[in-house]
């Protein structure tokens, strides 16, 4: 009988199916290694604005699209009605006026700000946007509005016991946070032993607060103050001596040199002239 000593073979035989198994593993490989390809792809596309609008094609649409979450007074509130108010709805209508356009509103919120910019959903995001790396890597910023910074607000009895990152960071403590903006991030940067609930609804977020299901927020001061003269006695600015950390505040545009250019030169004069500190005081009363 012949075998595979015969022919002066040790090992054992290798069949022809064997080699079959081998060319399929073989294509297998090499589609997992096309899929990955295609997926970084898509990864580098996803970060490249969609057909961003120039300045040129804003006049010539005749609108000027704001983005605004409508939830952070005072720069843009949303009110029950449908109606929206704040500092920057004011200087989004005044921004339009001065590219001789008219202004169009676009709600988004923090969560998709930036893939609703990406998207071409809307030219300029207005209120309130801090500037980030992240942010400033795929679209453009304005000359700053202001600086702000992260401040804890609490109930009015508990504003001598949150003064620090460290007093917040207790696993007793319930922390609240509004989702998908810098509130969250500082929230998880920060707060890794403290117990963090994502609240999705930032204009309701501050009944938690006082009703007692939460501890504390932190977030911009702007916000801590406003929030603090609508609930008094009952909202309190937490007794820290600075800000947990600073930030600037600016407006955030596709990327267009024309744009910016327009946008920088009528906002220089705006903040010069005292306009924006103004809109920016009524929207706090």
């Amino acid at each position: 009988m012949w075998s595979s000593r015969h022919a002066g073979f040790t090992g054992p035989m290798r069949y022809p199916y064997d080699r079959r198994v081998n060319d399929k593993a073989e294509i297998r490989a090499v589609t997992m290694r096309k899929l990955a390809g295609v997926m970084g792809i898509l990864a580098v596309a996803a970060a490249v604005p969609a057909e961003a609008r120039s300045l040129a094609a804003i006049r010539q649409d005749g609108t000027l699209r704001v983005g605004l979450t409508g939830d952070y007074a005072p720069y843009s509130l949303r009110l029950p009605d449908g109606t929206i108010k704040g500092a920057d709805v004011t200087m989004a209508g005044e921004l339009a006026r001065a590219l001789g356009v008219k202004v169009e509103i676009v709600p988004t919120t923090w969560k998709t700000l930036k893939d609703d910019l990406l998207a071409d959903r809307y030219d300029v995001a207005m209120g309130g946007v801090s500037v980030t790396p992240d942010r400033a890597a795929v679209a453009e910023f304005s000359v700053p509005v202001l600086t702000d910074g992260k401040r804890p607000i609490v109930r009015c009895a508990d504003k001598g016991r949150f003064v620090s990152v460290k007093d917040i960071d207790k696993p007793e403590v319930r922390v609240v946070v509004n989702p998908g903006g810098t509130n969250q991030r500082f929230a998880d940067a920060n707060f890794p032993h403290a117990s963090v609930r994502v609240f999705p609804d930032n204009r309701a977020i501050f009944k938690e607060l006082a009703e007692g299901r939460a501890d504390v927020m932190v977030t911009d001061g702007a916000e801590v103050d406003y929030q603090s003269r609508r609930n008094p006695g009952v909202l309190c600015p937490a007794a820290v001596p600075d800000t947990f950390d600073k930030a600037d505040k600016a407006y955030w545009m596709t990327r267009d040199p024309a744009l910016k250019a327009a946008v920088d030169g009528w906002l220089t004069k705006t903040l010069k002239s005292g306009a924006y500190q103004a809109a920016l005081a009524k929207a706090a009363e």
